[in-house]
């Protein structure tokens, strides 16, 4: 329970219509959620409008209204709060209510098109091994210390985020690390958070169902360093052409690292195969278990990272030779029988399917074909379709385009838009299977002995989503089972 005018702090309250010493027993803004004794937070969502559900919330026991806009029917008893942005306002009411659980701990947020999971998830694994209990928030899971809270979506809502943070505090946690996406960074959904410091990994076309413009999407990236405090570090990568747009309007301390060029922190890569990559990291060489250049980056700003938290130079790097990639990251397992490799990868951009394709042609040894198998969401960005088609035919030997989350849409219309963007000399060398555990099927019992199969898109996911079904399916899982039957 807390007095209404306790949680109001910092709040930008242009119009106050009732009694503000009234106590609070719960917070929302899902109208269905409300109970006796709450406060409803009415949201402009992209769905639906939380104001249409003020008198239903009341209706169910809503005692405190936040809005933008006054509802015509002011009943008596029951508050009113108008503010200029009720997304803004729920994360500074939840960071009240929660006791701003951001401020006891040090949280770090990392943003970019392509590598929140694996420096988010590498940080927080890294952290633990240097004695420190740590939280995480993920694409792929939720964690206090050694437990596991399911995660729906890569960044919570303002109010989950805060009820997480507050029981990690009551875990004993002194770290957090968090990713922040571009959609919870413009829904304002870390609004109120204290941030130690933000790290930008790269950004390239991603979510312009969402953003419509990549300038639009960019500028999403840049509001989550835009609202860092002088305190805290911002961390940018300078390799990427759109890196120091990050620093243009942050308070924050400014710090740089790069694989190429002059900056605060640098490595080079001396060797890349699939036992992993070897740095020289500052001047120190350390070997490490991850796979590509990719990576390097990834590794690199971990260090920088964890220097800038005031951790011990060998300590970072004798800890980072020791780490594991995160699930469903260049994941791969090889198969008994043909020795074929099979690589998991979460890959859902042409930059990021580039990136993995690449790194799959440097690193293979004698020539071994590449057998990629791909496809591209449904009711998401359908423009980046005979992109991720391009990329794959133009670096790859075989390429079979199947399903990814068809979700709403029809499958094989999604493959006939992926279609468009192969050349035509390139067709021979493309299937189209819309079952992805068929596909999977076909590319091993096309693969030769060593050769090398990606299967990219869903990465960690353990379902496929089809007509508002989620059914289950794990890529790693029916790969592995799909080599056991070569056996047989």
């Amino acid at each position: 329970m807390k007095k209404l005018s306790d949680i109001l702090y910092r709040v930008n309250l242009q119009e106050v219509k009732g009694d503000t010493a009234t106590h609070i027993l719960d917070l929302t803004f899902d109208s269905r959620a409300v109970k006796e004794g709450t406060l409803f937070i009415a949201v402009k969502g992209t769905v639906s409008d939380g104001h249409k559900f003020i008198d239903q919330s009341i209706h169910q026991g809503a005692i405190a209204i936040v809005c933008e806009k006054f509802p015509r029917d002011i009943k008596e008893g029951i508050t009113y709060l108008k503010v200029p942005d009720s997304s803004v306002a729920l994360g500074i009411i939840a960071d009240n209510y929660y006791d701003q659980p951001s401020s006891k701990l040090k949280v770090v947020a990392v943003t970019g098109t392509n590598g929140k999971t694996t420096v988010a998830t590498l940080l927080f694994r890294l952290f633990q091994s240097l004695g420190h209990p740590c939280g995480l928030i993920s694409t792929v899971e939720n964690r206090i210390n050694d437990s596991v809270i399911p995660s729906t979506h890569t960044t919570p809502d303002s109010i989950q985020l805060n009820r997480l943070m507050r029981d990690m505090i009551f875990a004993g946690c002194t770290h957090c690390f968090m990713e922040a996406s571009s959609h919870a960074i413009e829904q304002n959904r870390m609004s109120g958070l204290r941030l130690e410091g933000a790290i930008f990994t790269n950004i390239t076309r991603d979510h312009l169902d969402y953003h419509k413009t990549f300038e639009n999407y960019i500028t999403a990236k840049k509001k989550l360093f835009d609202n860092l405090s002088s305190d805290g570090f911002a961390l940018t990568n300078i390799d990427d052409k759109h890196g120091m747009v990050m620093f243009q309007n942050t308070k924050a301390k400014k710090y740089s690292y790069s694989l190429s060029a002059s900056a605060d922190f640098t490595a080079k890569i001396l060797e890349n195969s699939f036992n992993g990559l070897m740095l020289n990291v500052d001047n120190t060489d350390v070997s490490t278990h991850l796979v590509g250049e990719f990576n390097a980056y990834n590794l690199l700003s971990i260090y920088a990272a964890a220097m800038l938290l005031g951790e011990e130079k060998m300590k970072v790097l004798t800890a980072l030779s020791a780490l594991q990639p995160a699930e469903g990251r260049f994941d791969y397992i090889i198969s008994d029988k043909m020795k074929i490799i099979g690589v998991v990868d979460y890959a859902h951009t042409p930059d990021a399917l580039e990136k993995v394709l690449s790194t799959l042609r440097s690193i293979r040894t004698n020539n071994e074909r590449i057998l990629t198998i791909v496809g591209c969401g449904g009711d998401r960005d359908s423009g980046k379709r005979p992109m991720m088609a391009q990329v794959a035919a133009n670096l790859s030997d075989k390429v079979i385009l199947t399903s990814d989350n068809p979700r709403s849409e029809d499958p094989n219309a999604i493959l006939d838009e992926m279609k468009s963007g192969i050349p035509v000399q390139q067709i021979p060398s493309v299937l189209s299977i819309s079952d992805r555990r068929e596909a999977i099927k076909t590319a091993v019992s096309l693969a030769h002995n060593g050769d090398i199969i990606l299967l990219a898109g869903k990465g960690h996911e353990k379902y496929q989503e089809i007509k508002g079904v989620k059914l289950p399916f794990d890529d790693k899982e029916i790969l592995s089972e799909t080599f056991k039957s070569q056996l047989k």
